[in-house]
């Protein structure tokens, strides 16, 4: 009876021990990225990768690190719908101190599972602004407005957060500091870090498009997502400055190689900054008047190089550069527009190079040929045997046929009238008009 009792007891043990054993077992670990800048289409393949490599990963949540000025507003709508249809949790982080989420960053913060801030950041200003800087006419300003406060006020309501701040963000540009964000529940919470992020994510319950998940995450291994290559270099490359400078220094290679044949390796270059640039350009809103002037300057400036117009072709192409590159970018945003301290000094490049090589071409051209028959008539020899009159004459060094006007004896010098084919036509140019050496 006391063996039955003790196997009881010990089996119950082992139940209980079975039962705890998952607790001890190390939670799952969060993944982690970083989005720093304006917000395109590079941004939103970031996210959706990393969104994807987090759940393959058997990570329990991402946390996006967020700091922006704002971006595409066609980027942003797709990673809202990206971020309200994850099938793991999402945490929008506005950090590190001294970050910001505005313009597009405020939909990007709203519509995360959970939303924090680190300390002296802010959110807001979220007003939509026409496509290109320029200015939109009352009905459609009403109408861009009203629809990025209906989509706002959508995102708020799916996440239990203050809709009627986030329609006055989109409305009156309002912005305000994250300790203001809990109060009005804009965010969740100030964290200072990823860790103390970490902390006070522990124990939340949240609800994804699959199920409704708690997050165990205290004592959980942050895993920064990895950014492959391929995305590096695009993240690069659509730089809008850097962009403009391969478009640029593509331009410039291809015009050298065609107005000197056989340097090969300025084609080489530019035809692989062309290809760059052009790549960058599809996931960048570009205006394509800016990027006709542009080409019409390229033709201006190949133009230039083929046809003696004394300089007009090379400085409509200048004008054409400068604005071309001032209307390349369709955005308002600061971070789709060249810098000027590019746009500048690429342009006076541009034009010095142009400049310089129309000053030697000039230069050129008012030098004397020195090749073909034009340039050996008048040029001075030395008659090489005696010309009676035919015979040999030394011309720089070449020894060519020559017929005198008269015979001529061995070491005269004479010069060349004419040039017949391959025989030179010479007069002797001694003072005594003939003689001896």
């Amino acid at each position: 009876m006391k063996l039955r009792i003790h196997g009881v007891a010990v089996l119950t043990v082992l139940l209980s021990l079975s039962a705890v054993a998952p607790a001890w077992a190390a939670p799952a670990p969060v993944s982690t990225v970083i989005v720093d800048g304006v917000i395109s289409p590079v941004t939103l393949r970031l996210i959706e990768t990393s969104i994807v490599r987090a759940k393959a990963g058997g990570a329990q949540a991402l946390v996006i690190q967020l700091d922006t000025p704002g971006g595409l507003e066609r980027s942003m709508r797709a990673i809202c719908q990206r971020l309200l249809n994850a099938e793991i949790p999402v945490v929008v982080w506005v950090g590190p101190t001294g970050a910001r989420a505005a313009s597009a960053g405020v939909f990007i913060t709203m519509a995360a599972h959970v939303a924090a801030m680190a300390p002296a950041t802010n959110i807001g200003a979220a007003h939509p602004v026409a496509a290109g800087g320029g200015t939109m006419d009352k009905e459609m300003s009403k109408k861009v407005e009203n629809d990025a406060a209906a989509f706002i006020r959508t995102i708020a309501a799916e996440r239990g957060r203050n809709a009627d701040w986030g329609e006055k963000a989109v409305r009156e540009s309002v912005s305000i500091t994250e300790r203001e964000a809990v109060r009005l529940k804009v965010v969740d919470f100030v964290a200072d870090s990823i860790p103390d992020l970490l902390i006070k994510l522990d124990g939340r319950t949240v609800k994804t498009s699959q199920a409704v998940v708690t997050l165990a995450t205290r004592d959980a291994i942050a895993k920064p997502i990895e950014i492959g290559f391929r995305d590096r270099v695009l993240a690069v490359i659509t730089d809008p400055n850097v962009a403009y400078v391969l478009m640029m220094l593509g331009t410039l290679g291809l015009i050298f190689e065609l107005s000197t044949p056989g340097a090969i390796l300025p084609g080489v270059i530019g035809g692989i900054s062309l290809i760059l640039a052009f790549f960058a350009f599809q996931s960048l809103p570009i205006n394509f008047a800016g990027l006709l002037l542009i080409l019409f300057a390229i033709i201006l400036f190949i133009a230039e190089v083929k046809v003696t117009s004394h300089g007009v072709l090379a400085v409509g192409g200048i004008v054409a550069m400068a604005l071309g590159s001032l209307m390349l970018y369709d955005a308002p945003e600061v971070g789709f527009r060249v810098s000027w301290r590019v746009l500048v000094p690429t342009v006076a490049l541009t034009a010095g190079f142009f400049l310089f090589a129309l000053t030697l071409g000039v230069r050129a051209f008012r030098r004397r040929p020195l090749l073909g028959v034009s340039g050996l008539v008048g040029q001075s020899g030395v008659a090489r045997g005696a010309l009676g009159p035919e015979g040999q004459v030394s011309v720089h060094g070449e020894i060519w046929r020559a017929v005198a006007d008269r015979p001529l004896p061995d070491g005269t010098p004479v010069t060349i009238v004419d040039v017949q084919g391959l025989t030179l036509r010479v007069v002797g140019s001694d003072a005594s008009g003939g003689g001896t050496r």
